[in-house]
Order: C-alpha cells, then structure tokens, then sequence
C-alpha cells in the first residue's frame, strides 16, 4: 500500500536536500514517490484455467460452472510525468542554453528513472545529476578580508578552508532548486491550493485522457463475452472474481465485495414448451433455443423470463398487440374474451415494460403469455439481420425480467430491508412484485406458426395491430376464444428463495473528505454473453478504474472518494445494487454525493443521459472539453444540435435505489444505436456482433471512458462539487406546468387552486437555489484572488459542499415533517421504497418512463382528487424543507 503522505501535500514543501544529498541518486528516493509492487499488488489475484467448453451449466444441479477463460493483458501502461512533455522540452530547453544540462545524459537518466518517480523528482534528479558533473573552475581562497572580521571568526586550517568553487556551486544549486521549485510548484499546485489539492486539475484530466487504452477495452469486452453470466450463477460469481482482479491491478486502496441471499428463478431441465395440441391438423411445437452465436459453439442460456411464474396452462391463442391494457380493453369491446385463453403478445410499442404486460394480461383474465420479437421493431424490417448485419435474426429470443420493479424493487421478499441470509420474508403469493401468470419469450419464427393459425379466426384487425412478420397475409386476425386453436404453455422454474449473490467493490480514498464519495456502478450480470447489455459498460468501467489508478499510483489524490461497484443480478429486479443500498441506506443518505451508472454502454454513436437535473452543468463541462473522432465535432456541438436534454429517471437500472431511496443524485449515460438495435437480451449479441456492426475499432468504447473519467474527475476533485441548483429549479419549473398539462388529460373534478402549494414551493427553491450558489462567486474570489484559502474558508467550503449533496436526501418522504406526528407510513402510497418526492419509476408505463412528482401523479392517474391535493402538498412541503436545509 502506498504511503497517503506524498511529496506534494499541501502545507509541506519539499525537504532543501544538502550539498552531498543533492549530488546523490540517493535524493530521487527521498523526494519521490514511493511505488506499489507490481507483484506484491496482485499477490491473491484469481486467475482461471478452465476449459472453454462445457456441456451443462446450470445451478444446484442443473447450473454448474460456464467455461472461463481469463483473458489479460500481459503489459501494464506507465502513466507518464503529471505535466505537459513539452513543459519538460521547454524547461530543459532553458537549462541547455545556461550550459547546465547535457541532453544525452539527462534524457537516459530520466528514462531509467520514470516508472517510480513522480514529476518533481524526476525534473530535481536531473538538474542536480547533471550539475554535479559541471565543474567550475578552481578559484583560490581570498588573502584578503576585514581584519575585524578576522579577529572574531576562529582560525581554521588551511587544509579544511572551502574554496569559492565549492560556495559557487552551493550558491547555484540553491538557485536552481529554488527556480525549478517555484516553476514545478506553480504548476502543480496553484493559487487556491490550500483546499488540498495535490496536482493541477487540468493536467489531470490531460494525463487521464491520454492515457485511455482501447486494445485494453477490446480484450475486457473479449473476456465478459466468453462465456455466459446470468445472475447469481457460477458464470457471474466468476466474473466478479476477474473483476475484484481488476480493482486490484488498478492499486485501488480497497476492494472488497457484499452478499445477499434473495428470491430468484431459473429454467427447470426440459421444463418450457410451448406447442399447439388442437386440432390436430395444427399440431406444432416450438424450437424456444436460439442457434449458436459462436463458431464453434458455446453453451448458452435457455430462453426464459426471470421472475416468471411456474405453470403448465392450456387456452385458446389470441394476438392482443403490444399487451396495453387498452389492447385488452378494445378486444373485450370487440367481443373477444381472453379469460383462459394463451396470449401472444409483441414487444416494444404502447407498452414496452414485459412485466406490465404480463400484468394487464393478468388482470384481463389470461392463463398465460408468450411475448415475441416482432421484425418490425427490431428484425429485418429495420436492416440486415445478424450475421450480416446489426439486426435480430429470425430465431433470436429476447429474454428478461418480469418482475414488476416500478412497486418492488430488489429482492421482491425482503421490500425496504436487505436480504441477508437469516432474515425475514413477505410471501411470494400475491407478492405486489411479482406476476402470477406463466410466461416465456419467443422468436417471430416461432410466433409466425401461431399468428398463422389464427387466420380467419376472430375480428379483423387494424393496420396499427398488423406486425412485420412475414407469410400471415394481409390480414392480421385476433382469435377467438371459441374457435382459437388450443395452445399449451408449460413453464416449470425451478425457485429459490435464498439464492446468493456478490457485488464487488473497489475504491480510491479522498484527501480532504473521504467519507464522501462518488460512486461509480455497473450490472455484470446478462442474460446470456451480454455485448453491449451490461458488457460494454463493464469493460469502459474496468479501463476507468485502470486509468485513475494509474494516477493514484503516482500520488494522485482525489478530494472525495471514489468507489467502483459491480452489481450482481442486476438484471433480475437490480437485485445487487437494491440490496446494498437498503443494508447501507444511513450511510449512504449521509455520506453519497453521487452515484455515475452505466448500463449498456454502447450501441451506436448518439450520446444519451438520464438523470437528477442537477448534473446539467458537470455534464455540459465535460462535453464542451471532448470530440466525437468520426464526426470531428465536439460532444457539446452533436449535443445541442440534436437538442439533447439529460431526461428523467426510470426503473430502467441500478441507480433506482440510490436516487429514488438513498436519494443520492443519480445519472446514467451511454452512446446508443438505432431504436431496438441492440439485438437486447439475445445470445447473438456476441462479441463478434459488436465488432462487426456496432463499434469497430472500439471509437465510443473509448469516448465512453473519456466522458465517465471526465465526469468522475468533476465531482471528485474539484474544491467546490459542480452539481447547480439553479438547473434543478429550472427543471422543476417545467415539470410543475408539465403535470398540469398532464392533469388537464386525466378528467374533471379537480380545483387547479390545488397545485398553488407547488408553484409557491419551486418559487421559493428558486431564490434560495441562487442565493446558495451565490457564495461560491464569493469563494472563487477569495481564494483565486487573495492566492490561497484561508482554514476557515476551507471549513465553509467543506460545509456548502455537504448542503449542495444532502439536498436531493432532504426530498425524501422521511421524517423531516416534525409538525405533527399521523403515524402513516412514509413513501409512495402502495411503494412505500420509493421515498423521492420529485422522482420514481411511473407505477403503470414502461420501465425507461419517469414519473415526476411520482406522489402527485400516482393520486392522479386514480382520479383521486381529494389524495392528490395531499400529495401535493407533501411534495410542496418536501421542497420547503429541502430549500430550507441549503441555508442554515
């Protein structure tokens, strides 16, 4: 482990070595930075030899451990001087024009010496080694002197009397060391370094960026696709295993990992079928299993829905669109009864949640539903299908989640506590998380046969029910529940209620604050090899993590701590993330300042980010300093030329507990393709799919890497934390008109009066939002100004920063409402997780889909006037509360 203590800590200047020790190497190791071992760092790292075939994974049984084959590079990148090469070209430029330095020699020591030294030894050891070697001629002690003088110094032999050439040299070097100090430290650490900064930020950021290694994001990609990793498997235990190897390679000061035991499912062995029993001249069954996606071939995850109910169901097939409750509605209005009956379903369109399907089916009556890839969202209607292009092939299955995370996310057991392994649980049974109803996914080749035999059977339907698959005819026919050939759907998982799961963690500690923290996040987990979803995040995160570490092997420190997660089972209900956030909720509420995720990393080249409005000014900075190489325009340009907006949060992802429970200010971002184009939980989205079609030469990979190092940086190591209020405000207002707007489509009955508490409270955040960000004009003055920060200042500084990360905390629905005591459960009525006032996942539309004021709107969508003027006010009051804290 590194000593914390390093050469240019604030308030410590560099030790004035004497005479012998300036002209000794010895100087270099007292002055630099001391290095990790290399060998030492990665003493305990897990490697894997496995083969890379094997004939059954599958869990207690039937999941046994995927092939891992450890894919590493063998060369470690040497992050160069912390400056500018050619603020050295131009400093040695100098010193060769005072005849000090002789540029062959000073350029073979300095190469000898860069792998352990920091910048100042560097440039110390190279002065002092080259002016040791520069004599001076041999000048006589003086006979002369002031005979008073004389009289009071001692009488020293002649032998032991220094000639002027050895108090000429003394002289000099001095000199020197002062000029080369005043240049190194002016550098490094400018006016208004008493706030603990160790280097410039801005040659950090230079040195970061320069830093960045696509061959090294290819191979992390190359080894997350080797083999599959569903959650909770052997295959992302392992994972995370290369992954905590990782953090360690990146000489992280901690790495470590949590588990949880939670309620998860997997396909029983021969346990799914889907197949048309009558009549007989229909009789088919379903091949559910995609085809190979590598040459040779490699053992895949079954297709499935995790989350799912088990069940064995036989009805009658009817096509009902995208599975909205409004599909259900027109074909009960159409005198289509689907009580009983199988359902086929599409993805995508008015409701693109697969479990809010599966849950309006349900509450329609439905026995079962099969849900299929339509070529009209995401096949050939779109392009050429894999493998001759980006697109969903003809037997392609999409698999997922069913849970419904927009009431319970996490464990669906343990709601609002984490799930360790002794403690309690709610039922499964009528478990508002879940669904109740078999399902499973299909392929359109396999959903063709099904809409084939419907025709002529049932309503005709309208253009807008009509899908892209091919050879059902013209017309596109509903089913009917007496003469609908009869379908068996039969979906046996097996279900475990403690299943264990392990996030892995790594971090760099802070200098001024490290209890405060960055927290940076990505799933592991996929549903099968997972290119892109999570893939591609993990591989960018890895090459983060490396890149910073690289800095904090050199002595570089950020002001906060920043903390790299990898979430296991995220893709089953964000079960890792949910969980570690419920068992550290104090700490976190206290202590997060924010929380970065990336999810599916790349798919295209157009930059998208979701998030708390707050991140608007750090993401426009970091944008403004970076350029998309393919199109030769700056992020910020292609940003504000598509009219790009950071859009409102979901249930999408991992930082759902962390903004809407923890209420940490959350963002999450990435580069995406077309509309559907991300062949989306699909054992075809390969490593091989990515190169090919998606991001060959790995161009986004890499500027993915710059905009989340950049973005880190921004909130770790600035003095005062670029998080604005004043956009927070700005976005407040707009979402306050906006769900009138949306109140206006919900009916009649209501007093408009009721949204005044509202509109009063966003005013008020307004000026108090100004008047908090109006000290840090003040600040910049102070200490840009005066040339340094004075204690008391910092301890302001320090404090204002704390205000500015607690505000999204003080907008939970906790107990800040001390005015009178109701004994009511705080929370979401119904999702009592979800505590954010501003945000939370909308309760009845996508998983992508924000609900703002989700309090608000969750009375509205009820017609609940009376509950929707309380809620209102709470969320008024909340803001109040809120706005008060940044004052006082």
């Amino acid at each position: 482990m590194v000593d914390e203590k390093h050469v240019y800590d604030v308030h410590e200047s560099p030790p004035i070595p004497t005479y012998e020790e300036a002209t000794s190497s010895l100087t270099v190791s007292r002055l630099g930075p001391q290095e990790v071992s290399d060998d030492a760092e990665r003493q305990g790292l897990l490697g894997h030899e496995l083969a890379t075939e094997a004939s059954s994974r599958r869990r207690n049984g039937y999941y046994h451990p995927p092939s891992v084959q450890s894919v590493r590079s063998s060369e470690d990148s040497e992050l160069g001087s912390l400056v500018h090469s050619t603020d050295d070209i131009e400093l040695r430029a100098e010193m060769e024009e005072m005849d000090i330095l002789d540029p062959e020699s000073a350029d073979d020591g300095r190469t000898r010496r860069n792998r352990s030294r920091g910048r100042f030894s560097k440039r110390f050891y190279s002065i002092t080694n080259s002016f040791s070697g520069f004599h001076l001629p041999r000048i006589p002690w003086p006979s002369f002197g002031f005979s008073w003088i004389k009289s009071k110094m001692p009488t020293i032999p002649e032998e032991y009397k220094p000639g002027w050439a050895i108090i000429a040299r003394l002289c000099g070097l001095i000199l020197i060391i002062s000029l080369v100090y005043i240049l190194v430290v002016s550098e490094i650490m400018p006016a208004g370094a008493g706030f603990g900064q160790q280097f410039n930020p801005e040659a950090i950021r230079q040195i970061a960026l320069q830093n960045i290694d696509p061959g090294r994001i290819e191979e992390n990609l190359r080894y997350i696709t080797s083999y599959d990793h569903v959650g909770g498997s052997e295959g992302s235990y392992y994972l995370g295993q290369w992954i905590e190897g990782k953090f360690k390679d990146a000489h992280m000061d901690t790495y470590t990992h949590d588990e949880y035991f939670v309620y998860m499912n997997y396909p029983k062995e021969d346990g799914r079928r889907v197949a048309i029993v009558n009549p007989p001249e229909k009789a088919w069954e379903a091949r559910l299993e995609e085809g190979s996606a590598y040459d040779p071939p490699r053992s895949q995850t079954a297709a499935f829905h995790g989350m799912s109910a088990s069940g064995n169901v036989t009805g009658p097939l009817i096509y009902a669109n995208y599975g909205h409750k409004k599909d259900f509605k027109r074909l009960w209005d159409s005198g289509v009864d689907v009580k009983g009956a199988i359902v086929l379903v599409r993805y995508y369109g008015t409701q693109s949640n697969r479990g809010m399907k599966i849950q309006a089916a349900q509450d329609a009556g439905v026995a079962g539903v099969l849900i299929y890839s339509d070529p009209a969202e995401d096949g050939f209607k779109k392009g050429e299908v894999w493998p001759k292009g980006r697109w969903r092939p003809e037997d392609s299955v999409q698999r997922g989640s069913v849970a419904l995370t927009s009431w319970i996310a996490g464990d669906v057991l343990t709601p609002g506590w984490p799930s360790t392994q002794n403690d309690k649980r709610i039922s499964k049974d009528k478990n508002p998380g879940l669904v109740n109803i078999p399902s499973l996914p299909l392929s359109w080749k396999n959903a063709q046969k099904l809409l084939q035999s419907l025709k002529g059977i049932g309503e005709k339907l309208p253009e807008e029910w009509v899908g892209g698959v091919p050879d059902v005819g013209d017309q596109w026919f509903s089913g009917h529940h007496n003469s609908s050939p009869i379908v068996n759907l039969q979906n046996f998982q097996d279900e475990v209620e403690k299943q264990r799961i392990q996030n892995v963690f790594g971090s760099i500690k802070g200098t001024e604050d490290k209890a405060k923290k960055v927290i940076v996040g990505n799933h592991r987990d996929s549903w099968c090899f997972g290119a892109a979803n999570p893939g591609s995040g993990t591989a960018v995160m890895l090459e983060v993590a490396r890149v910073l570490g690289e800095l904090r092997l050199q002595g570089w420190r950020p002001l906060r701590t920043i903390e790299f997660a990898s979430w296991d089972a995220g893709e089953y209900n964000l079960m890792g993330s949910t969980e570690h956030v419920e068992a550290n909720m104090d700490e976190l509420r206290a202590n997060a300042v924010a929380y970065l995720n990336v999810d599916a990393g790349v798919t295209g080249n157009k930059l998208r980010a979701n998030g708390s409005p707050v991140f608007k000014n750090a993401w426009l900075r970091v944008l403004d300093r970076l350029t998309d190489p393919l199109q030769n325009k700056t992020l910020r340009n292609l940003w504000d030329e598509a009219n790009s907006k950071i859009g409102g949060l979901g249930a999408g992802s991992d930082y759902v507990a962390f903004q809407d429970m923890a209420g940490c200010s959350s963002i999450d971002f990435g580069f995406e393709g077309p509309e559907h184009g991300d062949m989306y939980h699909s054992c075809y989205e390969s490593f091989d799919w990515m190169t090919k079609y998606v991001d060959p030469g790995f161009t986004y990979h890499n500027l993915l890497v710059q905009v989340w190092v950049l973005l880190i940086l921004e909130l770790a190591q600035e003095p005062i934390i670029p998080l604005k209020l004043k956009d927070y405000a700005e976005a407040l207002k707009d979402e306050s008109l906006a769900l009138m707007d949306w109140t206006e489509t919900k009916g009649t009955g209501y007093d408009i009066a009721m949204f005044q508490p509202l509109v009063d409270a966003v005013s008020a955040f307004s000026l108090r939002a100004k008047e908090f960000h109006s000290w840090e004009d003040y600040w910049y003055q102070q200490v840009y100004g005066a040339g340094g920060e004075a204690p008391g200042l910092t301890v302001h500084r320090i404090g204002h920063n704390a205000r500015l990360a607690s505000f999204e905390t003080n907008l939970l629905d906790l107990s800040w409402d001390t005015s009178h005591e109701t004994g009511e459960t705080r929370g979401l009525p119904g999702r009592e997780q979800y505590k954010h006032v501003v945000f939370g996942p909308d309760a009845y539309g996508s998983e992508s889909d924000a609900g703002m004021f989700p309090f608000a709107r969750d009375a509205i969508e009820k017609n609940d006037w009376k509950l929707a003027e309380k809620m209102i006010q709470k969320t008024a009051d909340a803001l109040n509360y809120a706005s008060d804290r940044l004052l006082h």
